[in-house]
């Protein structure tokens, strides 16, 4: 791929995070991103094949310029279950508030836009992931509490630090976000940890 490619690439990811954030009550359409783009619409189609792949990677695109990555290796690299458990609510409760206008705007669209729904439960699944990775790790350090099963922790797990709940305690109950981080982190090591 030319750099003016990849120019062009940058330039449609861009203007569709900044559409999505913009029009959050609104399915953004490949128009409105090639106009937004200053490009055809077939010009965006020649880099993405269809709107599903463009919201995909347009969620991908944000996790790389906000270093998601490089932050989660902070998990990895714990010593044990709980450590991981305490980095997970430091890095994504952390993160939430750096995405939350992309994340708002795919919630509130996904279940009428099937792309949106696409890139969302592609997300939702890396969290997924993550989630089943610390729960594994507590339960093979005999760690795990007996009150759940591991496939209902995972579930939990994923449910506690979800973005809605991260808006009803900080936007809702007026929570800040150092109370949100310092509250889950014990809220998560008391009901996960026996």
């Amino acid at each position: 791929m030319s750099s003016e490619e990849l120019n062009t690439r940058t330039r449609i990811l861009e203007a569709t995070w900044k559409l999505l954030e913009q029009q959050p009550n609104k399915d953004v359409s490949m128009s409105a991103i090639a106009r937004a783009t200053g490009i055809t619409r077939q010009a965006v189609y020649l880099h993405f094949a269809s709107r599903t792949e463009l919201m995909i990677a347009t969620t991908e695109y944000v996790d790389e310029v906000k270093g998601l990555y490089q932050r989660m290796e902070r998990i990895g690299a714990a010593s044990s279950g709980i450590e991981m458990l305490e980095a997970y609510v430091d890095v994504w409760g952390n993160y939430i508030p750096e995405i939350y206008g992309i994340a708002r705007a795919l919630l509130r669209v996904k279940e009428t836009d099937e792309a949106a729904a696409a890139a969302w439960f592609r997300c939702m699944d890396c969290l997924r992931d993550v989630s089943k990775q610390i729960i594994e790790t507590l339960e093979q350090e005999d760690k795990l509490t007996n009150a759940l099963s591991p496939p209902d922790a995972i579930d939990m797990l994923l449910v506690m630090l979800s973005i809605e709940q991260w808006e009803l305690l900080t936007r809702d109950c007026g929570w800040s976000h150092q109370k949100y981080v310092n509250e889950m982190k014990k809220l998560l090591v008391q009901s996960f940890v026996s």
